[in-house]
């Protein structure tokens, strides 16, 4: 596909491009109101410390993880056009509470329930793999996740001259919130009647079970509860944290910690249910597919989408710290960050295109991150703003190109089962956020950003030996194997039936 294919807006699959990514815009401009607007939070509520805006940020990507693998589910099961709606509605709710909260409680739990709204991008990474073909899809879905991501940059540009200027006061912050939280729910009525799921009926191939991701052998079951473990796992660091901070008691802590264990007990078992009678049965070789594809990509998203989430969080009040600039100018230079998403996101997923090797590409884009985030590592006031702007930027560009790349893989690993490789990815890509959001409460900048350069160089090293290159991944049309073809006759076999029955 042509980059000027995107001003063909007659096109039905261009249109639907650009209503998702819009989606996706708001839900992020969302999610990111509140980086923006901490010297604002603090200086209007006494009561507020820094320790408080830290374990916001951390919250703030907490329950993006399960709500990714859960949504992940509900795609496969209810395609992405409903699920896109109810999240963008729904999440509106939360994010007016923490506008107007008035307690530490209101804040941290709003601000937690708040969270899940980013599981959105998994919901349009979806609906865009249904829209158009594997030949296109780097350029498309890095679109999409380039100009929706920009909505971070947008917030943290717009929302403390919006809080200002518009509203005014102590209370500028909330109203600002406030406002993009009435947007978000508007467009999620929108969505629901402007879009469909996919161009025909077909589009949208379901798994034989939404419960658990399926597999191809013995092995590659044990891999995917290994990997899950984390998901929720990690939520066990958040909740330590909470009640580290004073926040929460030990008999609160004790119970989550059961609750969390809970959960992965479920997990594991749906994960066995799921595909203990496939593997018992045998899976046909034209339905095979290899979960360490799926495992690496888990580890980019890690250190890719979790390193820009940690970031972005952070890097407003480095800049206003480090260059003693005022909240408004670091929020503008901080936003250089995210800003490269409209340009990197889809170049990452149209080099992913173009080259004829995604593996190569994914592995060139993650090993850029770890020079980045190494030479972000020796910024400090020393150095000429306008050099640590170029450094910021230079590192954002491999970051947000690696996440194109990264998603230019994913449709073309296991079709049915996109929605749950992506909502798998997504999340992990949350965990990152948290884990090394966590660390940042325990660090420098500088040592923060050596982590993080850490943390690419090891995703790489695990692309190196676990991610094939996808077959088809060029083709005209997505493989359908055997599989697929039996569900789709059981599916049509069952349409057919209701009105015989009625």
């Amino acid at each position: 596909m042509k980059v000027s294919a995107v001003f063909k807006v007659r096109s039905p699959e261009i249109r639907a491009l650009h209503l998702t990514w819009i989606a996706f815009f708001i839900t992020f401009y969302v999610w990111f109101n509140m980086a923006p607007l901490a010297s604002s939070m603090l200086k209007s509520v006494d009561w507020l410390t820094r320790d408080d805006i830290r374990l916001f940020a951390i919250a703030n990507v907490a329950l993006t993880i399960p709500a990714r693998i859960i949504v992940g589910m509900a795609l496969d099961r209810f395609g992405p056009r409903r699920v896109f709606s109810i999240l963008m509605i729904s999440m509106s709710i939360p994010a007016l509470v923490f506008a107007f909260g008035n307690t530490m409680s209101q804040l941290l739990v709003s601000r937690l329930v708040l969270s899940s709204i980013g599981a959105s991008f998994v919901v349009g990474i979806h609906m865009t793999a249904l829209w158009f073909k594997p030949k296109d899809i780097g350029f498309a879905e890095g679109f999409y996740a380039g100009w929706g991501n920009f909505g971070s940059a947008a917030a943290a540009m717009t929302l403390p001259t919006i809080a200002i200027t518009m509203f005014g006061g102590e209370d500028g912050w909330r109203w600002a919130i406030a406002q993009s939280a009435v947007v978000m729910a508007a467009y999620g009525i929108y969505y629901w009647f402007a879009i469909t799921d996919g161009p025909d009926a077909r589009a949208h191939r379901k798994p034989r079970k939404a419960m658990a991701m399926e597999v191809s052998t013995w092995g590659d079951m044990i891999k995917l509860i290994i990997w899950t473990i984390p998901l929720v796992g990690c939520l066990g660091i958040l909740v330590w944290r909470i009640q580290n901070m004073g926040y929460m008691s030990v008999t609160a802590a004790v119970i989550c910690y059961l609750a969390i264990v809970a959960v992965i007990i479920y997990q594991v078992v749906q994960i066995l249910r799921v595909n203990v009678p496939i593997l018992k049965k045998g899976v046909p070789e034209d339905d095979k597919y290899p979960f360490s594809s799926v495992a690496a990509l888990n580890s980019t998203y890690f250190a890719n989408f979790g390193a820009e989430l940690a970031v972005v969080s952070m890097l407003p009040m480095f800049f206003e710290e480090t260059w003693g600039l005022n909240a408004a100018t670091a929020g503008m230079i901080a936003a250089s960050f995210a800003f490269v998403n409209l340009v990197a996101r889809p170049m990452g997923g149209l080099v992913s295109d173009r080259m004829g090797n995604r593996r190569f590409v994914m592995l060139s884009y993650m090993f850029g991150i770890g020079i980045g985030f190494v030479l972000m590592g020796l910024l400090n006031s020393s150095w000429p703003l306008i050099i640590a702007i170029a450094i910021t930027i230079f590192t954002s560009f491999f970051v947000q190109g690696a996440e194109g790349a990264t998603f230019g893989i994913i449709p073309s690993i296991k079709r049915r089962i996109t929605g749950q490789i992506s909502g798998m990815a997504g999340a992990y890509g949350n965990v990152g956020a948290v884990v090394y959001l966590t660390i940042f409460t325990f660090v420098t900048p500088t040592q923060f950003f050596y982590i993080i350069a850490g943390g690419a160089f090891l995703s790489w090293l695990i692309c190196l030996i676990w991610l094939k290159e996808p077959e088809g991944a060029f083709d005209e049309e997505y493989y359908v194997s055997s599989v697929d073809r039996m569900i789709e006759e059981q599916e049509l076999a069952k349409t057919q039936a209701k009105p015989q029955q009625g």
